[in-house]
């Protein structure tokens, strides 16, 4: 017989609720529509042959996608044209953004952040996970802490084990 005492898993009994946004990753393949391609001699944008192309394109091949509209050259690309992509995209797309991919996910995250009910986490112990294995953008985790920061108790930042803290709500 051992005298030993049993094993207690100290994280667990903690009260820490893990929130982990790779949980919340929104699943869909990424797509960028580049409106380089369709300029005149690289630098502007013909209305007539634009309007021509954007009636004619297969627009299906977006389908359930998350869309980002850019130009990757520097050149004169009025407005109204990526808002003209916008409206074929927007029917077959599940997301349609501005931006090169970096800036999809970016806007692809916000929209999440913005969407997340926090009413569960009132009043809670919260660790937002650390070491994504996806390519969660930074501008996630601040716009999360933001969101949460007026209903936790606490803030923290990493792994239940090893934590940052970040925020403690005042006593009341």
């Amino acid at each position: 017989m051992s005298d030993e005492s049993p094993i207690i898993n100290k994280v667990a009994s903690s009260g820490l609720q893990t929130l982990d946004l790779e949980d919340l990753y929104p699943q869909g393949e990424r797509a960028v529509f580049d409106i380089a391609p369709l300029l005149w001699e690289g630098i502007a944008l013909k209305e007539k042959d634009f309007r021509a192309f954007v009636k004619d394109h297969d627009w299906s091949q977006y389908q359930g996608k998350c869309v980002a509209v850019h130009c990757s050259v520097d050149a004169i690309i009025p407005t109204w044209a990526y808002m003209l992509v916008a409206t074929h995209l927007q029917p077959v797309a599940a997301f349609v953004s501005h931006g090169d991919a970096e800036q999809l996910e970016r806007a692809v995250f916000t929209r999440l952040v913005a969407q997340l009910d926090v009413e569960p986490y009132r009043g809670a112990r919260i660790v937002v996970k650390g070491c994504s294995k996806l390519p969660v953008p930074l501008n996630a985790y601040v716009e999360l802490t933001a969101k949460l920061l007026p209903v936790v108790k606490s803030l923290m930042f990493g792994e239940p084990c090893s934590t940052v803290p970040l925020y403690k709500a005042p006593k009341a």
